[in-house]
């Protein structure tokens, strides 16, 4: 009997592997790691990925016009990069990254964003898929050319003025997906010039937290998780971390127990944490 995964939106190595080469399923390699994990994401997908997957670089289709990293690019920008890897939007998309899960959440909240419906996460990534035995392979991947008509839904994404309201009211929830010394200020924040600390009022549900050997835990220990951390989940949520990125994994985490959040705050710490203008808070 097939492994009950904790998200609709995961699909096994399994299926995966069954479906692999059918024009209708798009292998896209999401990987993206911190400076300092210093890992080249292009390199290790040019040296090896799952056959046929096409590379999606958070860094390069992003907003340029800012100095925060991988902010999201406008709908006209998304919809070329993602025809240019041969994607359409009624395309069964399967992404997944080198860590397990970390990029992966991101990329796939992102195509959602630009009207995608069939998106998923390959549950446990490469390392699952190499540790199985499955094939892996360093072909170039020239896709033929498709047409992504992207519609953003702005909804979805909470800026900085989103973010300062429901702190302000307390009617939505601002839940940290960074880890318990860099929200209590313990911990230097891998950013120079970034101040150390949370936001007041802010939660904080690690991301590792919500996961365990690269796979998201199970439902009931997803609650506990966000209970733990003194989450409502009763009431909504916006989720953050230090630059957009597992704040999409806590997305993933809350929309598995049923509480989709209401909004991601795309500048997170990185643009919280290097405004001067902006409450910093240390401790629990």
């Amino acid at each position: 009997m097939p492994e009950q995964l904790p998200s609709k939106w995961l699909v096994s190595t399994e299926w995966l592997a069954e479906r692999l080469g059918r024009p209708e399923v798009v292998v896209v390699d999401g990987s993206y790691y911190l400076p300092a994990q210093k890992r080249d994401a292009p390199a290790e997908y040019a040296a090896g990925h799952i056959p046929g997957a096409v590379f999606f670089d958070i860094e390069k289709v992003a907003d340029d016009s800012t100095d925060l990293p991988h902010m999201l690019p406008g709908p006209d920008q998304f919809g070329q990069a993602a025809g240019a890897l041969g994607i359409g939007k009624g395309d069964t998309i399967v992404v997944y990254d080198g860590a397990g899960l970390f990029s992966a959440p991101r990329v796939w909240w992102t195509f959602r964003l630009f009207g995608a419906q069939n998106v998923f996460i390959l549950d446990g990534g490469l390392a699952k898929w190499k540790a199985e035995g499955r094939p892996v392979d360093a072909n170039a991947i020239k896709p033929e050319p498709r047409r992504f008509a992207a519609e953003m839904d702005t909804r979805l994404v909470a800026g900085l003025a989103d973010v300062q309201m429901a702190l302000a009211n307390a009617k939505i929830q601002i839940v940290d997906a960074r880890s318990a010394e860099r929200f209590r200020g313990e911990a230097p924040e891998p950013r120079p010039g970034l101040r150390a600390g949370h936001m007041p009022g802010a939660f904080n549900v690690p991301s590792t937290a919500v996961m365990e050997n690269g796979r998201l835990r199970s439902p009931d220990e997803l609650r506990k998780a966000f209970i733990a951390g003194g989450v409502d989940l009763n009431k909504p949520v916006i989720t953050s971390c230090g630059s957009g990125v597992t704040a999409a994994t806590l997305w993933l985490a809350l929309d598995a127990i049923g509480k989709t959040p209401v909004g991601l705050y795309d500048g997170s710490w990185t643009e919280w944490g290097g405004r001067p203008d902006m409450p910093v808070v240390t401790g629990k």
